[in-house]
């Protein structure tokens, strides 16, 4: 196929990565940790850990593991915020051979149930603060060995602290009983008197079960194998160490580590770089992060439309310093255009937008990172990575027609864990993603979102994509946050219906029905506008059209 892209990739950007450069991620994290020793790795409310202590606690985390009789290959599950635990515990998985099991700590007991069974995870290591949902479903999983820490664990004195303030003032940490679970520091201890026996890890190996699919239907599992994370650590690293260079970076980690973006953008690629994480454990508190941000010079900061929009809309985030600011880089939902501008109003620097896929490990597309303003696309594929736009019979269309993005490339994932049938769906036979997202090609090779196929409001047989409506009744200064989703309609099939957290305690129906009129054609403007005051958003932020749509179902009947 012709790669038109490639005339628009940024200087010192290749074409192609080798993904045989590194046999496993162990051998990425080895590598960093030789290299930048006693450079801070992560950190977390003014605690850091180095690579080589990075390097010493995670082997001795894995060195328990195989103690405890993990075979290569048995699943662990993590099931914590971002703190100091998650990248040592993650690495000594790793080191060990074993495949984490990325879990959300604010999973109810069904959710943790099933992603437990269905894993088979032999081994969790669970915050106290969530220990409570695990001892409900414990018995009906394989788990064998319960690791519980605590927020403060690794933070020093501080942490007893903040610890007492978790259970006895804010009172965060309900009572639980696991028989037999025992401390991560106990863990440690343990495995520091045993040595970690280097197993062999190849590219066909699973590294990591990370669940996805969990707000349309039952949660599965993509396995991502440590040729598909190599392969896209190599490919962020091609795409942004000619923008960042060789200085030391400070990202700020607000999103989830268990979430696919900030594990491979965050966690993952600036480990590569020598970078320091700087951990934010509870990024819904927006004054608290803004203070956070306030105590670094941070090079970097990642994140969703909805967290950017949250900080804009804090006015001591417009008092900060970003003079040592890179890159902003937005991915998991559209980022909307008065947002993006907004965002370089105030910091001086352009949010530059992302796409990918838990399926694709997930980076696909990424922005030139010296764009000057916002675009309004994704961007261009990554390097060693194809993507394609096609109609319903599965055939490409032309440049500036819209169709699903369909990617091929070594960080497409080797399939849904036990689930051939679901993988058969969405990957054909020559290794082809169908990403279910519909997306324009220009003639520069940039992507740009339309919508999620499935999210497609049709009206009057005209199609109406959601995006679009929502980046225009976003431009409204009355306007906080907005979703829009299709409604029954006996004219027209579908209408479209607006969701709407306000700003301006003032605005009306009226008036922002007017100013969609002034922006949009007439099929596209709502016919109905809903105020709340909240929106239903998913674990790291992104706005759930799906509950909307169900919620609206549940009503009609």
């Amino acid at each position: 196929m012709d790669r038109v892209w490639l005339k628009s990739y940024p200087a010192g950007v290749p074409a192609e990565i080798d993904v045989n450069r590194y046999a496993s991620v162990r051998d990425v994290l080895e590598e960093s940790c030789a290299k930048y020793g006693p450079r801070p790795a992560y950190s977390c409310m003014g605690r850091a850990i180095t690579f080589a202590e990075l390097d010493s606690l995670s082997a001795s985390f894995g060195a328990f593991l195989q103690a405890r009789g993990l075979a290569k290959g048995a699943r662990v599950a993590l099931m914590m915020p971002n703190i100091l635990q998650y990248p040592v515990c993650l690495f000594g998985v790793l080191r060990a051979g074993c495949t984490v099991v990325n879990t959300n700590p604010l999973y109810t007991a069904r959710e943790l149930e099933h992603q437990l069974a269905d894993s088979g995870a032999e081994v969790i290591v669970v915050v106290e603060n969530f220990a409570h949902t695990l001892a409900e479903v414990l018995g009906k999983t394989k788990v064998k060995h319960v690791v519980v820490t605590s927020i403060g664990e690794m933070l020093g004195l501080k942490g007893l602290l903040v610890d007492f303030v978790l259970r006895h003032v804010k009172k965060l940490i309900p009572p639980w009983r696991i028989d037999g679970a025992m401390r991560l520091g106990a863990a440690l201890a343990e495995g520091r008197r045993r040595k970690l026996e280097t197993v062999a890890i190849g590219h066909d190996d699973i590294a990591f079960l990370q669940y996805t699919g969990g707000t349309t239907g039952v949660a599965k599992a993509a396995m991502l194998q440590h040729r598909n994370i190599v392969a896209n650590l190599l490919q962020a690293g091609a795409w942004v160490k000619p923008f960042l260079g060789e200085q030391r970076h400070v990202v700020i980690t607000p999103l989830p580590l268990y979430h696919i973006f900030s594990l491979t953008a965050n966690c993952l690629t600036f480990m590569t770089l020598g970078g320091e994480n700087v951990l934010i454990t509870n990024p819904r508190d927006v004054p608290g992060l803004v203070k956070e941000l306030g105590r670094h010079r941070f090079t970097g900061l990642t994140g969703v439309n909805t967290l950017f929009n949250a900080l804009l809309n804090n006015p001591e985030f417009h008092k900060l310093d970003f003079s040592s600011l890179q890159m902003s880089l937005g991915g998991g939902m559209a980022v909307q255009q008065a947002v993006a501008e907004r965002w370089q109003r105030v910091t001086g620097k352009p949010l530059i937008e992302a796409y990918g896929l838990t399926e694709t490990s997930p980076a696909v597309t990424i922005n030139p990172l010296d764009l000057q303003q916002y675009n309004g696309s994704i961007g261009l594929p990554v390097p060693s990575t194809d993507v394609e736009l096609r109609d319903d019979n599965g055939h490409a269309v032309p440049l500036g027609t819209p169709g699903e993005i369909c990617v091929k490339g070594p960080q497409v994932m080797g399939g849904y864990w036990h689930r051939p049938d679901e993988t058969a769906k969405v990957v054909d036979e020559h290794g082809w993603l169908a990403t279910g997202d519909i997306g324009v090609m220009d003639e520069r090779g940039f992507v740009r979102i339309v919508d999620r196929k499935k999210d497609m409001i049709l009206v009057s047989g005209f199609n109406v994509y959601p995006n679009e409506i929502e980046a225009v009744v976003a431009m409204h200064p009355g306007v906080l946050e907005c979703a829009a989703i299709g409604t029954p309609d006996e004219r027209s099939g579908e209408a479209v219906k607006l969701f709407v957290v306000k700003k301006d305690s003032a605005l009306t129906e009226a008036a922002l029905l007017e100013h969609c009129r002034a922006y949009l054609t007439g099929y596209k403007c709502p016919r109905e506008v809903e105020f709340r005051d909240e929106l239903p958003k998913s674990n790291v932020g992104k706005i759930l059209r799906r509950e909307l749509r169900e919620e609206m179902r549940r009503k009609a009947v």
